[in-house]
């Protein structure tokens, strides 16, 4: 039972910062962009969390930092993809080079001494008689930030199905010349997708930094965001079937560091793929089965269909 509480535990966590940048990432798929920049974003939030919460020893104002790097770094994508209109594939793979280069030139520049060891961080919040359930408990001893990426699943679905901003959003990403001759503005929800996809990305960074390990590590995010787009179209561009995805590439996550505790006499980085194996065996699985937005993708030029 032991064994099963670790490995709900570890999941759970692990999902966190994925879940998050997906969640951001859907914004941008449901207006019509294709995020390749969240690995860019969640480096970007995931150092300037840790350096948030050195300078002030408060880790929601790391998290805050997080955001707005991540919002900073989501807006250069949404000038290149949306003011430039270049390819947003290339645009997305141009600026995760950027940032990962960025912030281990900066890690350089403001640790010339080394960074410390660690950082506050968020600190466990156990959830009153759920807590205390046997196995299934450990669920409910998680941190303030694991809590909001599961609370923000409903919101987001109820923003994006139920409201006239979800709505108006929806239709831009299927038929922005339609919605454009509507009288929505099509440049301008796209841009508040990118908004929400930096705070959200910029979030998730922030959650893997200081809520896994308490420190920056060069590259940490390790092909994160793209496993956070992989969850949107895993999760069929439905906020609750991202959450599911989530957690399925954060159990992965915790079965490649349980086999790698084992000490299985096998290189360690065969266990660090599984997670990455898993991800393209889903992705194979699913591609051609589910239909994304339309206009996925496609610069809006006004005036030309």
């Amino acid at each position: 039972m032991d064994i099963l509480s670790g490995f709900l535990e570890a999941m759970v966590r692990m999902a966190c910062p994925i879940m998050l940048a997906s969640l951001g990432a859907l914004f941008t798929a449901r207006s019509g962009i294709i995020n390749f920049a969240m690995e860019g974003i969640m480096i970007m939030g995931a150092f300037f969390g840790v350096y948030g919460s050195h300078m002030t020893g408060n880790p929601w104002i790391g998290a805050v930092f997080g955001m707005l790097a991540g919002l900073a770094a989501s807006m250069v994508l949404g000038v290149m993809s949306i003011s430039v209109k270049v390819d947003q594939v290339v645009a997305g793979t141009g600026i995760n080079v950027l940032f990962l280069g960025l912030t281990s030139y900066l890690f350089t520049v403001m640790y010339p001494n080394g960074q410390p060891s660690s950082v506050n961080t968020f600190p466990t919040l156990p959830i009153p008689v759920l807590s205390g359930i046997p196995v299934v408990g450990i669920l409910f001893r998680q941190s303030l930030l694991t809590y909001l990426a599961f609370l923000l699943v409903p919101v987001i679905w109820y923003l994006l199905n139920r409201t006239t901003f979800g709505l108006c959003l929806r239709a831009v990403g299927e038929q922005p010349h339609a919605a454009d001759s509507l009288g929505i503005h099509v440049d301008k929800m796209r841009y508040v997708a990118i908004i929400l996809a930096g705070l959200l990305g910029g979030l998730g960074g922030a959650a893997l930094s200081l809520g896994q390990v308490s420190v920056f590590i060069e590259n940490m995010t390790s092909g994160r965001g793209y496993v956070a787009w992989s969850a949107v179209t895993v999760g069929k561009w439905n906020p609750f079937g991202i959450m599911g995805a989530s957690l399925l590439f954060g159990g992965a996550e915790a079965v490649q560091l349980r086999l790698q505790a084992m000490g299985i006499s096998l290189p360690h980085q065969f266990f660090q793929m599984l997670p990455y194996v898993l991800t393209m065996v889903v992705l194979a699985g699913v591609v051609g089965r589910t239909v994304g937005p339309k206009a996925m993708g496609k610069p809006f030029i006004k005036g030309e269909r």
